[in-house]
């Protein structure tokens, strides 16, 4: 069983799948969703924190310190 689910319910599940979206679709599916996951975990791993100063004002800054 994967999370409460047996072999059954997850075989009725993908004919559900199937027969809404049809075979030709299902690989746009599943690409897209391992998009989203590809994603998800790059998220996961950057930094929190994200630099939004213009690059020209970082420069203007280094040079009013000297």
């Amino acid at each position: 069983m994967i999370g409460g689910l047996g072999i059954w319910e997850l075989l009725i599940i993908l004919l559900i799948v199937l027969v809404i979206f049809g075979a030709k679709k299902l690989p746009e599916i599943g690409g897209g969703i391992g998009q989203a996951i590809q994603n998800f975990k790059k998220a996961t791993t950057e930094p929190s924190e994200i630099d939004v100063t213009p690059k020209g004002e970082k420069k203007e800054e280094s040079k009013d310190k000297d």
